[in-house]
């Protein structure tokens, strides 16, 4: 079940509303309403106030990616030039193979996920675009055998 976020004030009927969209973001009101045993116009305000106060960001579909044929995954991690992060940022956003960024501490500074077609367009794009980058210093790549959905 999701943890409270430092400064958010969220109790057992909160988190049973987020564990209900985090399974299935596409419930409506009555249906979240029906399964927390709260009356639809107490979901409509919980999930109004969760918005607001930006526990919740958005709804989106989850895509597998091997059957939307992006065929080979790799965790790309980065070391960073010194004070490179912000440039970077906005150009491994640009790139639409990369999936996931993550500023990290420890031996790397960034953690990429990056999905392509295949293991050919994957070489493509973490050596032609990603290792080009002018401020990344190192890059390791790890690919992904099998995805497993935790949800």
């Amino acid at each position: 079940m999701p943890e409270s976020p430092p400064g958010a004030k969220l109790d057992d009927i909160d988190r049973r509303i987020l564990a209900e969209l985090t399974r299935d973001g596409r419930l409506s009101v009555t249906a979240v309403a029906e399964n927390v045993h709260i009356s639809r116009a107490h979901a409509y305000s919980r999930i109004a106030r969760l918005t607001e106060a930006g526990v919740l960001t958005k709804f989106t579909a989850l895509v597998d990616p091997i059957k939307a044929g992006l065929k080979a995954s790799a965790y790309v991690t980065l070391k960073l030039r010194q004070h490179s992060w912000r440039e970077l940022r906005e150009a491994l956003r640009a790139i639409p193979e990369v999936h996931h960024i993550a500023l990290v501490g420890g031996n790397f500074d960034v953690i990429l996920l990056v999905r392509a077609v295949d293991n050919v367009d994957l070489r493509r794009v973490i050596f032609d675009q990603i290792q080009s980058m002018p401020g990344i210093l190192d890059t390791q790549t790890f690919l992904v055998f099998e995805d497993l959905d935790t949800r």
